[in-house]
């Protein structure tokens, strides 16, 4: 019975012979043989196999010892794994071409004259470069440096400033300064000229080192009719004034109408400004929108100056004309201090006249509305202009300013009466520009936009009054008329037929140089670029 247990455990654990101690245990436990055989069958099957493939293997000599059995066949497969491992290896090597670099990098001009300027190439080339190198030990200072013989400066008078201040910072003496500032007051008034005017100013050699260079010639631009020179004569300074031949014949610009007013003005030759007052002039007489059309007639006449050195000064419009079928439709001419247009007939008369005192869309309209700051509705007796902080605030028709001054929740308030019962009111501002009791024109600045007062921001709240109560601004629309009479009448029709008689183009006519201020140029560069006359 044994012997057939053991032979049945060894079939099932591929013919190996179980110990006793495993027989005893496998009579006790009958299940556990079973497992024991399973799992010695599959190792040992595993190291049956891997002998064998050892063996197997060990048939076949890769790398034999070619030094031994030569000619057999053991050698000739050594000899040609020989052959193979060299071909591989052959293969693999490495390639000797150039390896392939970075492209040179190409030196323009600009970049060749950097590079020279950082090598010693300057010094031997004159510096030509020039480059100014630092300062080595072999430099030696020098104890004291020559001054040039003279210094040519370009001074220009700025808004607010004084001509001999002017001089003074150019290096001018104090006393040479004033000394030069009255002699040009005796010319002309110095509050006549203009910001941004240029003095040509050359100095000479000073006396000591502590003296201010001296003045040794001066020129200037003092108006467009005249220039202004001083020269240093026999140690004496002395103006010469050279005045400057001038025709001031207006120009007069015709033409059609044609698809836009403005670009067929600005076409035929009128300057951008002119052209803006025409429309602006003629908006007041009459709708641009419907009352003019394409084959309509522009006359456009501007007050033009023309020097004899080739300057050109274009002021205000003078004439702003409209014809129709070759006849005129709307005739007005600038008149008087205001510079207000008036009809051919003598009648000035303004329509539409500025509603809005600031540019601007309106933010709140007048009636009934819920407070922003106070939270309740209540009655919003104006309109309110967004307008940024700082904004100019204009009069929207002439009249006299009743009130000027804080206001409760209007803040910065002020209130002109404009006559007829009417009034305006201008509430928030930042600052006030009129005073109580001054007389405003239409378009005059009275204050600047702010947010004083019961406001949440920067705008404008403009009020209107009729006969002391509040009504909406835009339901009212200011027309304001002006007539000539008498002397000024009769003196405005006489230069309304003197500018009548001007030709268009007139002003353009070549205009015959001046010959005293084409010989005697007056800056340094003019006299380099003028040619020297020899003989």
């Amino acid at each position: 019975m044994f012997n057939d247990r053991i032979s049945y455990a060894g079939e099932l654990a591929g013919a190996v012979t179980v110990p006793p101690a495993q027989l005893a245990h496998a009579q006790i436990l009958p299940e556990a043989p079973r497992r024991i055989a399973r799992i010695n069958s599959f190792a040992e099957r595993y190291d049956e196999w891997r002998h064998r493939l050892s063996l197997h293997i060990a048939r076949f000599e890769l790398a034999p010892d070619l030094a031994q059995d030569i000619g057999s066949a053991r050698w000739f497969g050594g000899a040609a794994t020989l052959l193979a491992l060299s071909a591989v290896a052959l293969a693999a090597w490495p390639d000797f071409s150039p390896v392939a670099a970075a492209p040179a990098m190409e030196i323009d001009g600009p970049a060749r004259d950097e590079f020279r300027s950082q090598m010693i190439m300057p010094l031997a080339l004159g510096a030509d470069s020039g480059r100014h190198m630092g300062a080595t030990r072999a430099v030696i200072p020098l104890r004291s440096a020559p001054e040039r013989p003279r210094l040519d400066r370009v001074a220009t008078l700025s808004a607010g400033d004084s001509f001999a201040r002017m001089l003074q910072r150019s290096g001018v003496g104090t006393a040479e300064a004033g000394r030069v500032a009255e002699m040009v007051a005796g010319a002309i008034p110095l509050s006549d000229l203009k910001p941004g005017t240029q003095v040509d100013i050359t100095l000479g050699r000073r006396s000591a080192a502590d003296q201010p260079r001296p003045v040794e010639a001066l020129s200037f631009r003092a108006r467009f009719d005249l220039e202004l020179a001083v020269e240093r004569r026999g140690g004496q300074l002395a103006l010469d004034p050279h005045p400057i031949k001038v025709d001031t014949t207006p120009l007069r610009i015709r033409g059609k109408v044609g698809p836009s007013l403005y670009r067929s003005a600005r076409a035929a030759g009128a300057p951008p400004r002119a052209v803006q007052q025409y429309l602006r002039a003629l908006g007041e007489a009459v709708d641009l929108d419907s009352a003019i059309g394409a084959q309509d007639e522009f006359d456009i006449i501007v007050d033009y100056k023309r020097a004899a050195t080739g300057e050109v000064e274009a002021g205000n419009l003078l004439y702003a004309g409209l014809l129709r079928g070759g006849k005129p439709r709307q005739q007005l001419m600038r008149w008087g201090k205001d510079g207000r247009f008036y009809e051919a007939s003598g009648v000035g008369e303004q329509r539409s006249g500025l509603v809005a005192p600031v540019p601007g869309g309106i933010t709140s309209s007048y009636g009934l509305r819920k407070h922003p700051i106070l939270g309740y509705k209540r009655m919003h007796a104006g309109i309110d202009f967004r307008a940024a902080y700082g904004t100019p605030i204009h009069a929207v028709s002439d009249g006299t300013v009743q009130f000027a001054g804080r206001h409760g929740g209007h803040g910065n308030f002020v209130k002109i009466s404009h006559g007829n019962g009417l009034g305006t009111g201008y509430a928030h501002m930042s600052r006030i520009a009129v005073k109580s009791g001054a007389h405003v024109s239409r378009g005059q600045v009275i204050g600047y936009v702010g947010s004083t007062g019961l406001s949440t921001g920067p705008h404008l709240h403009y009020e209107m009054y009729r006969n002391g109560k509040t009504v909406n601004p835009g339901s009212v629309s200011f027309v304001t008329r002006a007539q000539l009479s008498g002397r000024d009448l009769v003196n405005f029709r006489g230069e309304l037929a003197r500018l009548q008689k001007v030709e268009p183009g007139a002003a353009l006519n070549r205009l015959e140089p001046d010959p005293d201020a084409a010989e005697k140029p007056q800056r340094e560069i003019d006299r380099l670029d003028t040619p020297q006359k020899v003989g």
